[in-house]
């Protein structure tokens, strides 16, 4: 298979690229542009990128993360998430190649399914509960979601929340950082989420594409946890007292956009199509550590 990833400088574009071009013999070709390359809200860019590299499918890592930006930057974020998506959506109609959109769990608002309560974290939001997110990153990815779903072709949107990996900056790299700067830090213990680990990330990635697999899923690490509790799991695995860490509530962190208190993503969508099992978000922090560690 040949295969497109946008993004391929980003902190999960990298990964994605790296973990396929790994794969010989299920994809022959690999090729990861960036915003050098062109930039995707120009529909003419993007069907000049698909018919020039000719992919059987696209992975569309591209996107607007910054979500506190988004909400003053509006246009500019509805414009990256939304209509570059929906111009990818046209030309790999045009040209019958596969879509793979990379979204996220701030398409829901953040208080949980009803019929699932948030004191059952372990369930989490199916992939078909209603899309309502509390900020406009959220709106803006959800609308690219309504994009892929009118595709003309086949598609996938894998939802996932809590990125880390190799990167300028994600919240493990920062926390082990400030622990080396400070006696105490104080971390919002009112979120809870499913950290995500982008060479595992990667991985399930490499499963749904190569199996051609259609529909929505929703792809992390297992478990779930507080940025609190991340972050306690972080100090130990340093080598620090995980009491350093102190919990507050997200009032002590006010943010131009509202954060969903409950992001936890049901994976059954995956189980239903012969996924391996992910490794816990604990075992993949502990990985990502020893990365870290290595390159210090």
């Amino acid at each position: 298979m040949r295969v497109l990833v946008t993004g391929a400088l980003g902190m999960l574009g990298r990964a994605v690229v790296s973990r396929l071009s790994g794969e010989s013999q299920v994809f022959s070709k690999v090729v990861g542009v960036d915003l050098a390359d062109g930039d995707l809200t120009q529909p003419e860019v993007v069907e000049d990128l698909i018919q020039r590299h000719d992919p059987q499918w696209v992975i569309h890592c591209a996107a607007w993360t910054d979500v506190d930006g988004a909400e003053t930057s509006q246009e500019q974020a509805m414009t990256v998430n939304r209509d570059a998506t929906a111009n990818l959506v046209s030309a790999c109609g045009n040209q019958g190649c596969g879509l793979t959109y990379i979204s996220t769990d701030y398409v829901f608002n953040g208080e949980g399914p009803s019929e699932n309560p948030s004191n059952i974290p372990h369930l989490g939001y199916p992939e078909n509960y209603q899309r309502d997110p509390v900020n406009y990153y959220g709106q803006t990815k959800a609308a690219g979601e309504q994009c892929v779903e009118a595709m003309n072709g086949p598609w996938q949107i894998v939802r996932i929340s809590w990125l880390f990996g190799e990167g300028p900056v994600n919240f493990p790299q920062t926390i082990r950082r400030l622990l080396g700067e400070r006696e105490t830090l104080r971390v919002v213990n009112d979120q809870l989420g499913c950290p995500t680990f982008t060479e595992d990330l990667a991985g399930v990635l490499t499963f749904l594409v190569s199996e051609r697999h259609h529909g929505i899923f929703h792809v992390t690490n297992a478990g779930a946890c507080t940025w609190y509790e991340f972050a306690q799991e972080v100090a130990r695995l340093v080598g620090t007292d995980p009491e350093r860490i102190v919990p507050c509530p997200s009032s002590e962190y006010p943010t131009p956009a509202t954060r969903p208190r409950f992001s936890v993503l049901n994976s059954s969508a995956l189980e239903r199509v012969g996924c391996p099992v992910r490794p816990t978000w604990q075992d993949a922090l502990g990985r990502y550590l020893q990365l870290l560690s290595s390159g210090d």
